[in-house]
């Protein structure tokens, strides 16, 4: 039996614009390969949801080719980098759980993700083929674009950053 995740604090996920409001958790299903994950609503900081946002905890094949990252703005409030933002926090409940690096990924047609993905600092790995045994396969997609970030440790001892 896989040990129960423990999942951290995150109302602490909040810039000068928005914040990040936790909306549920959910533990690894490894019959699937999904990995525990965090799923957020992203809000201005008067509480108005713009969009939403899911942290997935760990490292395995989909993860690779599905990031540990997903993102959506409504499209009323798109053109302002609020994704690229939320990342930014998602980053930081990252490091809570000691990961080094998180992957994002995006179709390579999505040019508006990809700048996200630039604007949060990633670095472009490939253009991956999705496997015919994925999910997103079954929804169609054939490629991804890969990008890898280098996750920020807080400071050894005092929690700061």
């Amino acid at each position: 039996m896989e040990a129960k995740t423990v999942f951290y604090p995150a109302d602490d996920l909040r810039d000068d614009v928005i914040r990040l409001q936790l909306e549920h958790t959910c533990d690894a299903q490894p019959e699937k390969r999904w990995l525990p994950a965090y799923y957020f609503s992203i809000c201005l900081l008067d509480g108005t949801k713009i969009g939403y946002c899911d942290l997935r905890i760990g490292h395995n094949d989909k993860t690779y080719v599905g990031g540990n990252i997903g993102y959506g703005i409504d499209a009323s409030y798109r053109g302002h980098h609020y994704a690229a933002a939320a990342c930014a926090l998602l980053f930081r409940q990252a490091a809570k759980h000691r990961m080094d690096y998180v992957i994002i990924t995006c179709d390579p047609n999505n040019r508006a993700s990809a700048r996200t993905c630039e604007l949060a600092g990633g670095q472009y790995l490939e253009t991956a083929t999705i496997p015919e045994d994925n999910e997103m396969y079954a929804e169609g997609k054939r490629k991804v674009m890969i990008w890898r970030f280098d996750v920020r440790q807080p400071d050894e001892g005092n929690g700061a950053w």
